[in-house]
């Protein structure tokens, strides 16, 4: 086979963790590991969404060979030249995975190479674009019929999360977690909560496992790590067979998660009535991390990325919005959305024009305000903002926006867990929503065919 050159155009951090790592290790499968035969490369775009590490994680992929951060991009769509000045071999395909579906058109017809578009919900550009994998038909439905063989239905590249995990109901997850056993840190002593899991099953109580999604940035963060945290010792409370794991988000380290359940670093901490929680590191190197509020409640921290198989054993989830919100939606994941407005200027994680506007120096905060503040008096409407219900065009999973309190939502929590036949119903509903599997490797091989012109 000729030498090749596959460039993937990427850009935010769901972007890079639910479609790159996927198609990329189809690719791998397809071609093989001759680097020499078949090379890798990722160049990724700005993204509102963006945290920065998006290039450490594509580059921590094995079947990737090079990775260029987003901070150089423009140089390379105006003049076709890298940081690094990569060199290109002469046949090549750029892979469509995130930004703008113009950024494609203009790199293919600088290094003349062939152009392969995942399209989610729209496709664009279809005279300029040479193959369009698309989520469902519906994407294609009106595209101009010279253009209709570009486009193959792949399917939903987040089902790829849920390939490699069983999904079973609350009742069988008696040994869903595995907790650590930790020695005594300062003034902390941790029971073995394994074994306390244990005597749960022995007078029939069947352990159940909720997943806290609090967000990767510090402006949902600052809401979200009290409030999920408030909610969870609310349940315990009054279901001790609940357990609870945090699935710490690729871009974020424990001490700075640690640092908003503080209310001393965090204030809004006290809004929720939260009085704090302390980071337990354990000795032992094959046990998690903790965190254990002042009530006793220990939280594990999981920091395996994807967690899908730890979130497919979750009865339900609490998430913001977000890239989260698909992920669960794939692995057919009962959830609740919670966007609380106690801080105004949290949700700014806006794409396109208001999530630049609301992150500019200086005056982002200002913007953020107002454009939520906009958002949610003129322009939200119930039941589309989490991705699964987007996908529906109705609320299949509860979206609670507004000054949350820990003890509504631990109501309706409980009221789902008491009445198992309701998350029942919403696993089957998002089951019926997702697309068809194999995406990544119906990708793969629409890359072999433009390869192979």
């Amino acid at each position: 086979m000729t030498q090749v050159d596959i460039l993937i155009l990427s850009n935010g951090p769901g972007e890079v963790t639910t479609w790159v790592r996927p198609v990329v290790k189809a690719l791998r499968q397809k071609f093989g590991d001759d680097r020499n035969q078949v090379r890798i490369s990722v160049v990724l775009s700005p993204c509102s969404n963006a945290t920065g590490k998006e290039a450490a994680i594509a580059l921590s992929y094995p079947e990737v060979d090079r990775v260029q951060k987003a901070e150089y991009f423009w140089q390379f769509l105006l003049w076709g030249k890298t940081f690094e000045n990569w060199d290109w071999r002469s046949h090549g395909v750029v892979v469509f995975l995130g930004g703008d579906q113009i950024f494609p058109v203009v790199i293919g017809k600088k290094l003349g190479y062939r152009t392969v578009v995942y399209a989610e919900w729209s496709a664009r550009w279809h005279k300029w674009i040479d193959r369009f994998g698309v989520m469902k038909p519906e994407v294609a439905a009106d595209v101009p019929q010279k253009y209709v063989y570009k486009f193959t239905v792949v399917g939903d590249l987040m089902l790829e999360a849920s390939s490699h995990s069983s999904l079973v109901t609350c009742t069988e997850r008696s040994d869903a977690l595995s907790l650590p056993k930790c020695r005594s840190i300062g003034h902390l002593s941790l029971t073995n909560d394994k074994e306390q899991m244990t005597n749960d099953n022995k007078v029939g109580q069947k352990t159940e496992l909720i997943g806290l999604l609090p967000g990767s940035k510090a402006a949902k963060l600052a809401q979200g790590v009290p409030l999920s945290l408030a909610i969870a010792q609310y349940i315990h409370a009054k279901r001790p067979q609940t357990k609870f794991v945090i699935s710490v988000a690729p871009t974020l380290d424990l001490q700075t998660l640690a640092s908003f359940d503080d209310p001393k670093k965090n204030p809004i901490a006290e809004i929720f009535g939260f009085g704090g929680a302390s980071l337990i590191v354990p000795e032992d190197a094959s046990s998690k991390p903790l965190l254990k509020t002042t009530t006793g409640l220990t939280v594990e921290l999981w920091q395996e990325n994807p967690a899908y198989h730890l979130l497919s054993q979750c009865c339900i989830c609490l998430t913001t919005v977000g890239a989260n919100t698909a992920e669960l939606g794939a692995l057919g994941v009962p959830m609740i959305v919670l966007l609380p407005t106690q801080q105004l200027d949290a949700m700014r994680s806006w794409d396109g024009l208001p999530g630049l506007l609301a992150n500019l120096p200086g005056v982002g905060t200002l913007c953020a305000k107002v454009i939520n503040w906009l958002f949610l008096r003129f322009v939200r409407r119930k039941g589309l903002l989490a991705w699964p219900n987007i996908w529906a065009q109705e609320e299949i999973v509860p979206e609670l926006i507004g000054k949350l309190q820990p003890q509504e939502v631990g109501e309706m929590v409980l009221d789902f867990l008491a009445h198992p036949e309701k998350l029942d119903d919403i696993r089957a509903k998002l089951r019926k929503i997702r697309g068809e599997s194999g995406a990544a490797q119906k990708i793969a091989q629409i890359v072999s065919e433009e390869i192979e012109k």
